[in-house]
């Protein structure tokens, strides 16, 4: 999705940043007319925010079963961030933060645990901990992680890997265009003056930035590195998540590494993500 990110209120004349609030409407006035005053920018995040206080205060020192609807709540608003939750904020590649990843293999743990005849207190304290740090982006070591509750961690690394991969290509397919736009630009004012004397800003205009030059570079490499953690993704997915929790963090930090190198093009963030994603013996 391509947005103006800078917002102006027709009414009241009031400017707002799209990327902070998510909407169109003032937030002074309330009024729904606004125009976009730049130009146009890629975006797939949105304003989304992870307070599990009130479920922490519900489960206490929950122990066996957990009350049901605790649960559907805490499965509803974990859902709900997930899906605002995108990695491309007003041009700019973000990194697949710890938080959206802590609040991904919660909601994995979540199903896990409650199909639980008797759960041991190895598992409760797993769960209790990931819900307690969840949203300051706190998971338990991989060490902690109880066999029976590690497919939590495989499955959130593989929806996670996917979503930012998504992301990340989309990303590069608008670095692309806009390296192109860049290395046309004439260095004139590409925008159009509008009846009214207004400038209507060029639809042309680059959408996404990066650090430092020769950015288009930086492409191919990434979608090399991308296909692989696809192909590994795939994998971890055909088995359920059951894998050893070092090796699913392995896929979401590499994810983020192949992001770091497309933002700043540092090949080091680079050869990280190729040894993550590395065979036995490569």
């Amino acid at each position: 999705m391509k947005v103006r990110g800078e917002r102006e209120c027709q009414a009241c004349g009031t400017r707002w940043s799209y990327y902070e609030t998510g909407s169109i409407e003032c937030p002074s006035c309330g009024s729904p007319r606004s125009v976009g005053v730049d130009d146009r920018t890629a975006h797939t995040d949105a304003p989304a925010d992870l307070d599990l206080s009130p479920h922490r205060a519900r489960f206490g020192d929950a122990r066996g079963t957990l009350p049901e609807d605790g649960v559907d709540d805490l499965k509803t608003d974990l859902r709900a961030y997930a899906r605002k939750r995108g990695f491309i904020r007003g041009g700019e590649l973000l990194p697949l933060d710890s938080t959206y990843r802590a609040a991904r293999e919660l909601l994995e743990a979540i199903d896990l645990y409650d199909r639980l005849r008797d759960p041991t207190d190895a598992e409760t304290h797993y769960l209790l901990d990931l819900l307690a740090g969840a949203d300051d982006g706190e998971r338990p070591d991989v060490t902690a992680v109880p066999e029976t509750l590690r497919r939590a961690r495989g499955m959130a690394a593989v929806r996670a890997a996917d979503e930012y991969r998504t992301d990340v290509l989309a990303f590069l397919d608008e670095l692309r265009a806009s390296e192109e736009v860049t290395a046309g630009d004439s260095g004139v004012d590409s925008g159009r003056a509008g009846d009214d004397g207004s400038r209507e800003i060029d639809e042309a205009a680059a959408t996404v930035a990066v650090e430092g030059v020769d950015a288009v570079t930086r492409i191919a490499p990434a979608r090399d590195a991308l296909e692989r953690l696809r192909d590994r993704t795939k994998r971890v997915d055909a088995l359920n998540g059951d894998v050893d929790p070092a090796d699913a963090d392995a896929l979401t930090d590499a994810a983020d590494a192949i992001g770091e190198f497309v933002r700043s093009g540092d090949e080091a963030a680079l050869a990280r993500a190729r040894k993550l994603l590395s065979e036995p013996g490569e």
